[in-house]
């Protein structure tokens, strides 16, 4: 069903009740983290925060009220977040007097997010706060409370013209719980006010994706069917299921990273031109990528996916179990813990193009990447026994060491005309110097700034559920289980096969 949007007017500025609300560079803010104490909150949110903070990112009155139901007071959960901070964040770049500072901002309340009486005491925080300055409310919880956490904000008055709330994946299981946890909070919260996050599209390659291709003249030309063979992206982890196996065996591969992580990054790189870096522009143009996207469905899921589930093996010389021996799993689900896929997107730049998506966990190295294949020369002027010819490749590397490559055929040096396949190698940390922000750091201040063009509007969401939901079904009414691979390898023999039976393999390094 289509639905109406309320678009993000030109200049991410608002207009609300007749007047216009600007989205300044520099503004007061108070964040308040619900569930303020979790993994999330204390791993990646606050640890980022720190780092705006000491890189003076931050207004001297932004405020973090932390949320939850843990009793303890504000000195308690300083001591919390400080002890989080100084685990999380480099040694080098921890330091005790900005520490002091960013300490001042916190402030702390106790509180069942499901009971509406509970929220008095975060009322009380914003007595005789002005009303222009920026909320920002950020679900650090189950999706199941980013319905009830809503609505009880606007029964206490606290969403105003200026709140915004951010949403952490996973926004649903399927296409209806997501339909119904985005109409709950549509109830309250208009779509510009609402931040669906996708902590890959805050990383520094993935938006150079977007410079590499539309700020130079060299690559966009390139960027079609009629030059590139096939499209690679692969988002390999090393690590298990870490604790969550009650939610990731509800959920599996496909739905924790190939619905939104995965095909976010196939959105920026196979979209077409947006006339703007503006929201909806950017938006607009990943959403006709997904609606492009050629089914699977029925016989194709056999022939185009590939499921897998680690067993016990060895990840850097350390023997692990394997995923039915983790805290959590119930054997009878069959939760695939790898994913790999071949899909065509349906239109003119990419008619003809395969793209092969893979992610798992327990692979054998921790990789994120995006692969451009180029087709061979039409014919090759060199004799044979001068080395042969190796294909052009582009790689964009977003984890662990951020960078772009393009490999590329060269003369080695001497007589004869040997040929050698040479790296033309972009290292972000070396040409950059420094620390690279992480992705949490870029997106929180676009939420508090009011920039969602790195976040997902609720048309694409839906979009990549009902193309994920036919391949979900096809799965369930098999009776076969994932195939089996090894902890520490690269998943299942099949995802091999699934792009060596075309001619192609897969891009592996480390």
């Amino acid at each position: 069903m289509e639905r109406k949007l309320h678009p993000t007017p030109a200049g991410y500025n608002h207009t609300i009740a007749g007047r216009t609300v600007l989205a300044s560079p520099v503004c007061d803010f108070d964040m308040v983290v619900f569930g303020g104490t979790g993994d999330l909150a204390l791993r990646k949110l606050l640890p980022a925060l720190y780092y705006r903070h000491a890189e003076g990112q931050l207004p001297d009155a932004g405020r973090i009220i932390g949320v939850a139901r843990q009793q303890i007071d504000r000195a308690g959960y300083l001591q919390m977040v400080e002890q989080a901070c100084r685990t999380h964040i480099a040694p080098e770049d921890f330091d005790d007097h900005q520490w002091q500072g960013f300490a001042r901002r916190f402030q702390y309340v106790h509180l069942d997010a499901g009971e509406a009486e509970s929220y008095r005491p975060l009322v009380d925080c914003f007595e005789g706060v002005p009303e222009h300055r920026t909320r920002v409310f950020y679900l650090a919880t189950s999706p199941l409370l980013f319905g009830v956490i809503c609505h009880n904000l606007h029964g206490v008055g606290l969403v105003n013209a200026m709140a915004r709330v951010v949403l952490e994946k996973p926004l649903g299981h399927d296409l209806a719980s997501s339909c119904e946890i985005n109409d709950r909070v549509g109830e309250v919260f208009e779509e510009y006010q609402v931040y669906r996050i996708d902590h890959y599209l805050g990383k520094e390659t993935v938006q150079n994706l977007l410079v590499l291709r539309f700020g130079n003249a060299m690559f966009e030309p390139l960027w079609r069917s009629g030059l590139i063979d096939h499209v690679q992206i692969t988002v390999a982890e090393q690590v298990g299921v870490e604790g969550r196996g009650d939610y990731y065996d509800r959920a599996g591969a496909l739905r924790d990273m190939v619905q939104n992580h995965l095909l976010q990054l196939l959105c920026l790189v196979a979209m077409e031109p947006p006339t703007s870096l503006t929201p909806d522009a950017v938006r607009d143009e990943k959403l006709k990528v997904l609606r492009a996207l050629r089914p699977l469905a029925g016989e194709s899921v056999v022939t185009h996916t590939v499921r897998g589930q680690y067993r016990a093996g060895a990840i850097n010389g350390q023997p692990v179990p394997g995923y039915l021996e983790e805290p959590g799993i119930a054997p009878a689900r069959g939760t695939e813990t790898f994913v790999a896929l071949k899909l065509f997107i349906d239109n003119w730049r990419w008619g003809g193009v395969p793209f092969y998506l893979r992610t798992g966990k327990r692979l054998q190295s921790r990789t994120s990447e995006i692969v451009l294949n180029f087709k061979p020369v039409p014919h090759s002027i060199f004799q044979e026994g001068s080395g042969g010819l190796a294909d052009n490749r582009l790689v964009l590397r977003l984890q662990p060491e951020e960078g772009v490559k393009l490999d590329m055929m060269a003369k080695a040096p001497g007589p004869g005309m040997q040929l050698k396949p040479v790296h033309l190698n972009l290292d972000f940390a070396q040409t950059f110097q420094g620390r690279l922000p992480g992705a949490y750091e870029r997106l929180l201040i676009d939420v508090i700034v009011g920039r969602p063009t790195l976040f997902m509007r609720r048309d694409e969401l839906e979009a990549a559920w009902a193309w994920v939901e036919p391949i979900m079904a096809a799965w369930t009414a098999r009776s076969d289980s994932p195939k089996s691979y090894n902890a520490g390898t690269w998943g299942p023999t099949s995802s091999i096969a699934l792009v060596e039976r075309d001619g192609f393999t897969w891009h592996e390094e480390g």
